[in-house]
């Protein structure tokens, strides 16, 4: 992919002259390129083989890959409402659990499927504000609590699909993506 008719803002923009946020920054301007060409779903995975996975080291681990995501990432929000495709896209950040908060093996922390947090941003999202909490020591959710069916409901929702519409017969069973039981779209996500 030739990234050279892209401006030298915009590759400093991305970080594309820093060697730490090079491979991530060309993945958010890749990323850019194919929403402007009217891609319908981006995914980008900012790890490598271990990723965020911090079994041994929280800190060096989770440093190492805020220094390599965080400018990437702002580059890309900042650059899809600069062009008018931010309020037509829905940016998830997140992953399927958490960190634990005590240690796990010295600095490092094992998985927390109890307590964890993302962000969304566009697709008429209001930003800059949280919704739900965990305890004081960060180990389970306790005030708005969020079931995944219903994050991907809400995600569905955004994206202009109706979850409960997305109803299969399989194997003498009515399957959809939000599972079988009465799921909500979250509204305190959408206001």
């Amino acid at each position: 992919v030739d990234l050279t008719q892209e401006t030298h803002d915009t590759h400093t923009m991305y970080g594309l002259n820093d060697p730490r946020t090079r491979d991530f920054g060309e993945r958010c301007l890749l990323a850019r390129r194919m929403i402007e060409r009217g891609v319908r779903f981006v995914q980008l995975y900012s790890g490598d083989t271990v990723g965020w996975d911090a079994h041994s080291d929280v800190t060096k681990n989770h440093t190492a890959y805020c220094q390599k995501t965080d400018q990437p990432v702002a580059a890309l929000l900042k650059d899809l409402k600069q062009r008018g495709l931010l309020e037509d896209t829905l940016v998830v950040w997140c992953g399927e659990f958490g960190r634990m908060p005590m240690s796990e093996q010295g600095r490092g922390r094992d998985h927390n499927p109890w307590g964890y947090s993302g962000w969304l941003a566009g697709a008429g999202i209001t930003g800059g504000r949280f919704y739900g909490a965990t305890d004081a020591i960060g180990l389970r959710s306790v005030e708005d609590k969020v079931h995944v069916n219903e994050f991907h409901a809400t995600l569905l929702h955004l994206m202009g699909l109706d979850h409960e519409s997305l109803t299969y017969f399989h194997n003498g069973l009515d399957e959809r993506l939000t599972g079988p039981a009465e799921v909500k779209i979250v509204k305190g996500l959408l206001t």
